[in-house]
Order: structure tokens, then C-alpha cells, then sequence
């Protein structure tokens, strides 16, 4: 659990460095790399849950 937390609050501040500076410089790519930030964060998040959630069923 602790680990999903820490992925969560790395890629939250990830993204958010990552519009600060899109907003600062106006270029396009740090823009397309929070987006993809986004999407990795919430599969990683997604893939994890899932991996836990089996670990309790199989277990009882």
C-alpha cells in the first residue's frame, strides 16, 4: 500500500512540473509528456490494484 502512495504522489508531482513548465515555456511536447504521464500513472496504479486484489482472494 505504501508503495501504490509513493507512485502516486511521484507522479502527481511529475505531472505537475511538467504543466508548470508547458505553462512557463509554451511548448507543445511538455504538454504531450504530462498527458503521457497520466496515462502510465494510471495503468501502473490499475495493474498494482489488481495484482493486490488477487493476492487477497487467492489467500483466503
Amino acid at each position: 500500500m505504501l508503495v501504490l502512495r509513493l507512485l502516486l504522489v511521484i507522479g502527481v508531482i511529475a505531472v505537475a512540473v511538467s504543466m508548470a513548465v508547458y505553462l512557463l515555456s509554451g511548448d507543445k511536447r511538455y504538454l504531450r509528456f504530462s498527458w503521457q504521464l497520466i496515462k502510465f500513472t494510471g495503468v501502473l496504479l490499475f495493474v498494482a490494484a489488481v495484482i493486490m486484489a488477487m493476492g487477497r482472494i487467492i489467500l483466503f
